[in-house]
């Protein structure tokens, strides 16, 4: 019974080579990438290079760190917030209901310019513990029916601010629906200070995000909502939407308004009258309006400066560290008695 089996296994064997069938192995093809083998820098981190790393990162940043803040302390700010101050009093304890109200809102405000500011000086809009990327609200519009007119009927994205009786929105969604509308009129020595509102948004937004052949339709058509939009300017031309709909990564966030392009000077009152129309107070937001100047590094931002201080030190400090412990108690690289094995049976 064995030699049988024995002979069929081996006649078996036989037939499938004589058949031609080759058998094919599971193992992958040999590769220096797959099996690791790609020469690579190993470098040897002895106490030398340690220390001349640290020290080397600590004397750059921290030049680096005082340049920055340096850039951000020659940048002149003024924020001022207005949202509590320019609600009569009475009205104070409904903000909501005077907010909704049908009255006129104007609001005088008077601004002192401490520093000399020169042109251009930006006037920016802050609004607070408004979650702008919040996923419903940033999922509430259609990119591509703000790029071609042949897009506008697609709106089953935009819900709730899709359509009016059956016709489409443009621009469709809670993104555009909330545009911003509070206005600032600007005046010195009882002579007007124009804005300029060109410019204002991204040159790569107007000419690729939004159409020249795209007009607004039906949009604010209610009493509850944002700003409106002249229906004879085509998107592209709108800067204010555009501003606005490039959405915020965080819940306090400015935008920019428009630019002042005439020098400021120190001593000078600045006075003005806003509309205070955009409803904050249903979710306790805040609106504070800032004037700013610019510098090589953009606006006043002391948290680079301070990232940059704070590494180069710590590594100038750590150089410094090892450099004592180094001098002091040297140690051979590489040796053996340090190992466990050898300590343990050393001990």
């Amino acid at each position: 019974m064995s030699s049988t089996a024995a002979s069929l296994t081996v006649g078996g064997g036989g037939s499938s080579e004589s058949s031609g069938v080759k058998k094919t192995s599971k193992r992958p093809k040999y590769s220096k990438f797959t099996q690791q083998e790609l020469p690579a820098c190993k470098p040897i981190l002895t106490p030398t290079w340690v220390i001349l790393t640290f020290l080397v990162v600590g004397v750059v940043f921290i030049p680096l760190g005082v340049i920055c803040l340096h850039a951000s302390k020659r940048v002149v700010e003024i924020v001022d917030r207005y949202d509590i101050d320019c609600v009569p009093a009475s009205s104070r304890n409904d903000k909501v209901a005077y907010i909704k109200g049908v009255e006129d809102k104007i609001c005088n405000r008077t601004i002192l310019i401490k520093r000399n500011m020169t042109h251009p000086v930006y006037v920016y809009y802050q609004l607070g513990n408004f979650y702008q990327n919040h996923r419903r609200y940033v999922k509430s519009r259609n990119d591509a029916q703000l790029r071609s007119p042949s897009d506008e009927r697609d709106v089953k994205t935009c819900a709730p601010e899709d359509n009016v009786g059956g016709e489409p929105i443009v621009p469709c969604g809670l993104v555009a629906w909330s545009l911003f509308n509070d206005t600032y009129r600007f005046s010195r020595n009882s002579q007007q200070l124009p804005v300029n509102k060109k410019g204002i948004s991204w040159k790569s937004d107007r000419e690729k995000k939004f159409g020249q052949n795209v007009f607004p339709k039906n949009f604010q058509t209610g009493d509850i909502g944002g700003g409106t939009l002249d229906p004879k300017k085509p998107l592209s031309e709108q800067e204010d939407l555009i501003v606005w709909m490039r959405t915020a990564a965080l819940p306090t966030f400015r935008k920019l308004y428009g630019k002042i392009e005439t020098d400021l000077h120190e001593g000078e009152t600045i006075t003005v009258l806003l509309q205070n129309n955009y409803n904050t107070y249903s979710f306790n937001g805040e609106k504070k309006l800032v004037l700013s100047t610019t510098s090589l590094l953009g606006g006043k931002n002391d948290f680079l400066g301070i990232a940059y201080l704070t590494v180069g030190s710590i590594c100038l400090f750590l150089a410094v560290t090892f450099s004592v412990l180094y001098l002091v108690k040297p140690r051979q690289l590489g040796d053996p008695s340090y190992l466990s094995w050898n300590r343990s049976a050393g001990g």
